[in-house]
């Protein structure tokens, strides 16, 4: 009975993460022209534009967010100002 039981909660999870996938989730993924445009907002001013443009739209992706203006404002989005690269250091431009 238990292992019938288990695999009925085992089911109704996937179907309904299933469902909630179909549905577009509650916060969509951004489309990468999306990121593209706020990312080149983002990078106009920087040094290295292309390394800007490359890390911002990996942020953009994962976090659905890139803070305003061209530089700070990352509280706007906690989610990229807490990403690391591996050596610890803040990833997001």
């Amino acid at each position: 009975m238990k292992l019938a039981l288990a695999a009925l909660l085992l089911v109704s999870l996937v179907l309904s993460s299933s469902l909630h996938a179909m549905a577009g989730g509650l916060s969509p993924q951004p489309s990468p022209s999306s990121c593209d445009t706020k990312c080149g907002a983002r990078c106009k001013d920087a040094g290295e534009k292309d390394r800007c443009l490359k890390y911002c739209g990996i942020c953009c992706q994962k976090c659905q967010c890139v803070p305003s203006g061209t530089y700070g404002n990352k509280s706007e989005c906690p989610c990229y100002n807490d990403m690391k690269n591996s050596k610890g250091t803040a990833k997001c431009p």
